[in-house]
């Protein structure tokens, strides 16, 4: 368990490491704007003396104490974690320009960022401020995440337009979109995900999956087609957040278990939202 914890916090700090860099190394120097908290603190940081580093830091602090209210402690913790060694590389780290290409560091800014995020997010936490946000308005209105991104990153692009040209606003709808691609890549584009278990150990798994999970979750009788083995099937609808914490109960329970992981485009009915 701690090992797991130790491994999970090094891919934070090194997510962060390499959200630092994109910012500091291709994206600051180009007056490219990032997605989320971060872009929004480049903004802020143009009109105001104080640091993108400093103010993504203050911006997360209420949001990380909502998160730990709305959507959980382990996930907002490792979250703002991950906010808060991203601050402190972007302040140890120069801020240097290694190309005067604006694509190139727009797309490799992106690259690099996305890695770091999607990193993040496999091992279970996120980069903070819009994640957490967008995860809390989705439960309450029920809505895909991906449109409170929309609404975010649309409003950085149109303030980056009007205040410093809609060419540096093109080139950041450029990095976002480099970005998205890499972490879909990495993780999941989906919001909803239809987790199927196959398992001969029904109750011990549901017991596990319930004690680090409020979801429902449905069991049907399953046979192995060539051993005429009996087993049963536990079907369980999550968010794309808590995919990591559901596979380290799957392998720890019973790591024979055959786990097939679908896409949902929509759920009719009950679904847990807060």
């Amino acid at each position: 368990m701690y090992w797991l914890l130790t491994k999970k916090l090094i891919v934070v700090i090194f997510g962060a490491l390499l959200n630092a860099i994109a910012m500091n190394f291709f994206l600051i120097p180009a007056d490219v704007y990032a997605s989320g908290f971060a872009g929004v603190a480049q903004l802020v940081s143009k009109v105001t003396p104080i640091s993108t580093g400093i103010l993504l830091f203050i911006l997360n602090v209420p949001i990380a104490i909502l998160g730990w209210i709305k959507v959980g402690k382990s996930f907002t913790c490792f979250s703002f974690l991950s906010v808060v060694f991203m601050s402190l590389f972007m302040e140890i780290i120069p801020v240097h320009s290694y190309s005067h290409d604006i694509l190139l560091n727009a797309v490799f800014g992106g690259v690099i960022a996305a890695v770091g995020v999607g990193l993040t997010l496999k091992w279970g936490a996120s980069t903070g401020g819009m994640d957490i946000i967008a995860m809390i308005l989705s439960r309450v209105q029920d809505k895909p995440v991906g449109t409170y991104f929309f609404i975010l990153n649309g409003a950085i692009i149109i303030t980056a337009g009007a205040m410093f040209g809609w060419e540096k606003a093109l080139y950041t709808l450029v990095n976002l979109y480099a970005a998205t691609k890499v972490i879909d890549t990495i993780h999941t584009a989906h919001q909803k995900l239809t987790v199927m278990i196959v398992t001969k150990k029904t109750d011990e798994l549901k017991v596990a999956i319930h004690e680090k999970l409020v979801r429902g979750i449905t069991i049907l009788p399953a046979r192995g087609a060539f051993s005429n083995e009996p087993k049963e099937m536990l079907m369980i609808v999550v968010t794309r957040y808590e995919l990591f914490d559901l596979e380290r109960v799957i392998k720890e329970v019973d790591p024979q278990a055959f786990t097939n992981v679908v896409q949902t485009t929509a759920v009719l009915g009950f679904f847990r939202k807060a």
